[in-house]
This record gives C-alpha cells, structure tokens and sequence, in this order.
C-alpha cells in the first residue's frame, strides 16, 4: 500500500513536467494539432438565435403549459400594442382620430395579423326601435361636427370595455391594438413583423408630426430580447477583447504573451460555439453571454501559466526551461480550477430555465477548451515565438504591495479572523433584505427602447401585465345562465376592490351592453338578462353583428361553456401578482360554484413563478456541485481538513456578495439566482492557487507557516491580481448590457469575485498559520533531487 502511495506521488510529482516537456519537443504538431482540432469545432455552423419569450420555460412548466391551453381555447395574445399621444393633449379631434383610422386599415396588413382593435372601430351597440345594430364608434372623422367629437369621447371614456385598456379617462392617450398569430417556432417572424410595425408608426409620424407614438407588446418584448443580445455582441465584447489585451499587455510586458492569450481565447470561444451548432442549442438572450463569460475566464488559465514563465526568465532561466517549469508548478492547480469551474456551470443544468442549461454547457465546454489551449496552444506558440523579458530589481517577481499584506497578515491573523467572521455574520443578516421579483419590462435597461414605450405606456394608459383567467360554467352553453353571468360579475367587481387592478376586460361587459341595447338603450337595463334563453338569443344576434376579426373568440370558448377574464394589473413586483392571483382564487373557491374555479395563468405570471422555482431548482444543483468540488478539493490536497478549510473562503464570497446586493438592491431575479452555483467554481481559481503554493512551502521546502505566507504572496499574488483584475475588468463590462438579466448577474459576480480575492488575500492565509502542518519526511530526499514540486507533490500528514 505504502508503495502504491509512493508510486502515486511520484507519478502527480513527474506528470506536469512531462507534460511540458512533450509540449516544448513537439510544439509544432501540438499546434497545428490544436488548432486543427478549434477548426473541426467550427467547421459546426453558426448557432441561431431564439428571442421567443417561450424559451425561458421547460417543456413541463406547469405555468407555461396552463397558459398556452388557456390561449389555445381563445385567440392568442400575441400582440404589438401601438399607442397614440397627441402632442395637444387631445384624442377626439379630426386630425387625430382620422391618423387612428387610417393607422387601424394599415394595422390590418401587419404580417400574421388576425384582429386590430382601436377606439375608432369599436363596436359599439345601440338600439333604432326593435332592431339592434353593432358598427364601428367612429367612422370618416373628418367629417363630423365638434358635436359629434364630443359624443365619441364621452362614449369612449366611460366605456369599461375601453377605459384603461384602449383610452384614458382624460381622452389624452389612446391605443390601437395588433392581434398576431405567430408560428410556434419563431424563425424570424417577430422581427418580421416589428420592423413592419416600426415602418408603420414611423410613415404615421412623419403625416402626424402632432403625434408621438410608442410600440409594446409580446412582439415588441421578443424582439427587445434579441436586440438586446445583439448588442451585447456587437458592442461589449469588442470593448472585453480589447480590456483583456491592455490587461494582459500592461501586466506582462510581453506582445507574444499577450499574442498567445489571445489565442487561446479565440479557441476557446470557436470550441465552444462549434459544439453549440452541433449539438443543434439555439442562442437566447441569457445563453447568448456564454461567448463574453468565456472570454473573460479563459484569461485565467492563461495568465497563470504565462506569469510564471515570465517570473522564470526574469531569473535567468531559459524560455523553454522557464515554460516547462511553469507547466510543471501550475499544471495540477490549473486543471482543478479549471475542473470546479466546470462543476459550477454544469450545475446551472438544475435550473427550471433552459437558457441557464445552454450557458452552463457551453461556458463548460469552453472552459474545458480554455484548459486544453493554455496547457498545450499557449506554451507551444511561446516556445515558437520570440519572448523578450527584462529583469527587475524585485526578486522573484515580488511586489512590494504585496509583500506588506503577507507582513499585515501575518503580524494580525485573529484580528484579521475576528473581522472576516463579523463581516460575513452582518452579510448573513442582509441576504434576507433580497426580494424575488421577476418582472421580465425590468430585464431591460431603461435606455431600451422597449423599456421606455411601456414605462410611459403603464403611467399614462394601462398596464402590461396581466392575470387571466378561464371560469367554466357547468355545461355547453353554461355562459348564458343568468347565475353564471351575475357570479362572473361579482367576481369583476371584487377584482377591481383590488388597489394593484387597473381593468378588467370579460363578457358580463358584453352582456349588459346588448342587454341595455336590446331595450331601448334604458340605462336601467345595463345588468345581465332575466333567463338563459333571453341572454342566449341577445348573444347570437351580437356575434352575427360583428364584422370578421372582431368576433369575441378572444373572450368565449367554441361550444360557450368557459369565458375569459383578463385583470391588466399595475406594475407591482411578483410577489405581489402572486398574492393577487391566490386571492383571486381563493375568492372563488369561497363565493362561486366549484365548476368556476381557475388559477391566473398568463406570460406575467409565468415570469413571477419562474425566479422561485429557479431558486428551488438552483438549491439541487448547487448542493450537487459544493458536495462534487469539496471531494475534488480534498483528493487534489489529499487532506480533508485543508479540503474542508478550503471551502470557507469559497462559499463565503457569495454570501457576502448577496447580503451586499441585498443592501443596495434587494432583489433577487432568475439571473441572480443561478450566481452561487456558477461563481462557486470560479471563485475556487484563488484558493486552490494560493493553498497550493502555502502547502508547497511547508511540505516541501520545510518554511514555517509564516514564511509559507510569505512564500504564496511573492509566487502567485501577482497571478491572482492580475487574473482577479481581467474577470471584474469582463464582468463589469458585461454589467453594462441593456439586457438586466445579464446585467444583474455580472454585477453580483463582480462583487462576489472581489471579495474572493479580499478573503482569500485577508482570511485564508490567517486560517492556515492557525492550521498546522507537519513537515513531510520526504522533504530532505525531495530537496536532494532538486525538486521543487507543487501542491500534488506530498500528501497531507
């Protein structure tokens, strides 16, 4: 057994040099192999792009599949909600409501459309003696009389059917709605049928200076999301390319190092990208910031290696000496940070959003490239290409700063302990300061056009979320029975006793309608019909009234046994949607038969269901991934308490960065909640380099821990910053996105990585000189051999 061990720690000990070795003799098949392998990746295609809102949800998200039955038994609300706001302030005028006409007959040859509604065609009931007649509100408004005008807009305003939904109360802001039924794969359509929509409104403005316009909607929302991502592309990652070369350039003083990074990177992404195309993953708004998250953490991999090849020559070593030492000392922690990054965004499989899958898999993919190309790309180029290093002064690449803080550290380790523990006791606390709250208007920047049109939209004439509900009655036709009717109307007029309710659009507005029309337009009438066949013969006569595209199968089923209730709420956070839709809810299960029970479903409630079920799923997948790295952690140091110290400056970050976010913030979106598990393989990068180099010092080369301190800062503190420096320098780039989502992850991620870094700089060296390690017996023969081994090299003891 004893030799077995000795074999293994011979083999950990000889591997990393080997390695190099072979890359050094064959650098030229290394890289032609290399990058023939990144060219086969490629050779996959181009990823397409998916900006259907659907694509957040699984294929078994009860939200998701309760909302498209409710649409597939009414029309669907696919929709581009285009709103007017004359610059007079008034709606009712000539000018005004002939550009609604003419902007309705235009609205009708938007692509996929199946109904317009506007203010202007209406359909509007009234009663000539016995007979009835359903028509259009307004009709050639260029040539009514200010009489006439003023009818329209009393007509209009105190409509329930339009008032915020269609019209304001002040008639200021009005509102022409487009109906559209895409396929159920987008392939483009939405962008499709926004550009038309912006030609439109754009031709409507330039006739109509006095009129300003805004576009929302579901159509407008998936093309906010691929223009976001689009723009991502187009303008963050050139600016995180060009931070990573100035970075890299600055810290390294060398253009083929830097050369050599870059490549690395490109590699990296092309991989990952080629396994996407092949895999068949389409890019999403979430999934589509893989290729910025890559770039960023492939630096890492690199900058490791390539520091301690600069630190060699400097000395005085030979290049390809220098790169086999480097690969010799940074091999086995380059492949574990590497490893338990890769566990970190495999655990983002747990999500309940398949977009979080795809930007797990493919930054996994990437990382895994990044590992290969740095260990066998980079040094192979370098050994190539020429590497001018100038020496310094400061010994061993030390830093002067650097040394301070060992010399801090080691001179107020329990102070330093006493203050990290009450920091991370006070984060603790603030973590329960954050809220869910998913709103999907706030996953974009308000410099999103998108976001702007329905902020003003939700302030000057209704909301964009809603709560929808199906209420069956107990048999085909059911929706004519008198007592259906008036519960349905009770169950309105609760809903509007609800302060976050802005209106309430279902069919017992229908009915007391043709119901006053029927007799006589008596104000008296404006209630539901006496008897089942009154309110039945009252309906058909209406629905043979209207004209094609504006029937009601957006409201009752096809056999009249369910009708549908769309509540248009305020924007409130999720939790509130919820509340409101379980006190709904509960309203019937206490006041209507049990036939009309529902539960509000709509693309709203999707979005508020969605964080805390990610949470939930998250909570899985990050056990998984703590429990997968602490094992690759303590078989990598071969020492469970080093394995289980380890984890304190690895889990701690995060609950740091979240009690600060919980501060300042205090929210936490489906972006946020996928953050432990993906930072906690990444934050793992400066652990496992700083222990390694700790543990190097004090088994091998015998130093006291205070030394080892010393020993860890002068070798990889350099390392660390600068690789610390390039992931903020990405992340906050990526902060910057339109797309919240992304914007909020990164801007967490930021937090979390500097505090690693502060702890692990701070707290861990602490906790390591109050964490005694026996000298290893084999220092003595290791030293006669010259070795200088790494953190494989000696088993704990």
């Amino acid at each position: 057994m004893k030799k077995n061990i000795e074999n293994l720690k011979d083999s950990s000990r000889q591997f990393g040099e080997r390695w190099g070795k072979t890359v050094v003799r064959f650098r030229w098949p290394v890289l032609i192999g290399t990058l023939l392998f990144a060219m086969a990746f490629g050779a996959g295609g181009q990823m397409g792009f998916n900006s259907d809102y659907h694509v957040f949800f699984s294929e078994d998200n009860p939200q998701m599949l309760a909302y498209d039955g409710l649409q597939n038994k009414y029309t669907k609300d696919d929709n581009v909600f285009i709103v007017l706001a004359p610059k007079d302030g008034q709606v009712f005028t000539k000018e005004t409501l002939t550009a609604i006409e003419e902007l309705t007959a235009e609205a009708w040859q938007t692509p996929y459309s199946s109904r317009v509604d506007a203010i202007t065609n209406f359909q509007y009931t009234r009663a000539v003696e016995d007979d009835l007649y359903v028509e259009d509100l307004i009709e050639d408004a260029a040539s009514k009389s200010e009489k006439e005008l003023a009818e329209f807009k009393n007509i209009a305003t105190e409509d329930p059917r339009l008032v915020h939904r269609l019209i304001n109360e002040a008639g200021t802001v009005t509102a022409v709605n487009v109906t559209v039924r895409l396929p159920e794969v987008d392939n483009g359509e939405s962008a499709e049928v926004t550009a038309f929509a912006r030609e439109m409104v754009s031709k409507l403005e330039e006739k109509y200076p006095n009129i300003d316009t805004y576009l929302s909607g579901m159509v407008m929302l998936n093309s906010a999301f691929f223009e976001s991502a689009n723009g991502d592309f187009q303008t963050l990652t050139p600016l995180m390319f060009l931070i990573v070369i100035i970075t890299i350039l600055l810290t390294t003083r060398t253009f083929s190092g830097t050369f050599s990074t870059l490549i690395v990177i490109v590699l990296s992404i092309m991989t990952a990208m080629g396994f996407g195309a092949y895999m068949g993953i389409g890019l999403t708004p979430p999934s589509g910031a893989f290729i910025n998250i890559i770039l960023t953490l492939a630096v890492a991999d690199s900058i490791h290696v390539l520091i301690t090849i600069i630190q060699q020559m400097r000395k005085g070593v030979p290049k390809r000496e220098a790169i086999v030492e480097s690969l010799r000392l940074n091999f086995m922690p380059v492949f574990i940070t590497s490893l338990t990054t890769v566990i970190g965004f495999l655990s983002m499989n747990f999500s309940d959003s398949p977009p979080f899958h795809d930007l797990g898999n493919l930054t996994a993919v990437g990382m895994v490239a990044a590992f290969l190309y740095s260990t066998l790309t980079l040094p192979a180029l370098l050994a190539i290409l020429p590497v001018k290093v100038k020496k310094r002064v400061t010994e061993g690449g030390k830093l002067p700063f650097l040394e301070r803080l060992a010399e801090f550290v080691i001179a107020n380790k329990r102070p330093v302990i006493a203050v990290s523990s009450l920091l991370i006791i006070t984060s603790s606390f603030l973590v329960f300061k954050n809220e869910l709250n998913d709103e999907f208007i706030k996953y974009f920047s308000k410099d999103v056009q998108f976001r702007s049109d329905t902020d003003y939209i939700s302030d000057n004439l209704t909301g964009i979320y809603t709560v929808e509900f199906s209420i069956a009655a107990d048999e085909e036709g059911g929706i004519n029975d008198p007592s259906y009717l008036n519960t349905l109307k009770s169950f309105e007029d609760w809903l509007y006793t609800n302060e976050e309710v802005i209106h309430v659009n279902a069919f017992t507005e229908v009915m007391e309608q043709v119901n006053k029309s029927m007799h006589g337009d008596d104000l008296s009438y404006y209630k539901m019909p006496d008897n089942r066949e009154e309110a039945a013969q009252y309906l058909l006569l209406y629905e043979m009234s209207l004209p094609f595209g504006l029937d009601l199968n957006n409201q009752v089923n096809v056999d009249k046994s369910e009708t549908r209730v769309i509540v248009t709420i305020k924007n409130i956070p999720t939790q509130s949607m919820l509340a409101l839709s379980d006190r709904a809810t509960d309203w019937l299960d206490e006041n209507a038969p049990s036939h009309m029970r529902a539960e509000g479903v709509s693309s709203t409630m999707m979005f508020a269901h969605l964080s805390e079920r990610q949470i939930m799923s998250m909570i899985s997948g990050t056990a998984v991934a703590l429990l997968l790295i602490s094992i690759v952690l303590a078989f990598a140091i071969r020492s469970g308490k080093f394995g289980f110290l380890s984890l304190i400056p690895n889990i701690t970050p995060v609950i740091i960065g979240l009690g600060i976010w919980g501060l300042f913030y205090g929210y936490i979106n489906t972006g946020i909640s996928i953050v432990f598990g993906m930072t906690l393989g990444i934050i793992v990068d400066d652990t496992v380099h700083f222990l390694s180099k700790y543990l190097r010092a004090r088994r091998e080369l015998g130093k006291s821990p205070e030394d080892s301190v010393r020993y860890a800062f002068s070798t990889v503190g350099q390392a660390l910053l600068v690789t610390t420096f390039v992931l903020v320098a990405g992340f906050l780039v990526l902060a910057q996105s339109n797309f919240g989502l992304n914007s909020d992850m990164a801007k967490i991620t930021t937090i979390i990585i500097i505090m690693a870094l502060v702890l692990d700089f701070l707290m861990l060296p602490a906790l390591l000189m109050l964490s005694p390690v026996k000298r290893s017996q084999d220092v003595k023969n290791i030293a006669s051999k010259g070795s200088t081994g790494d953190l494989s090299a000696i088993p704990a003891t």
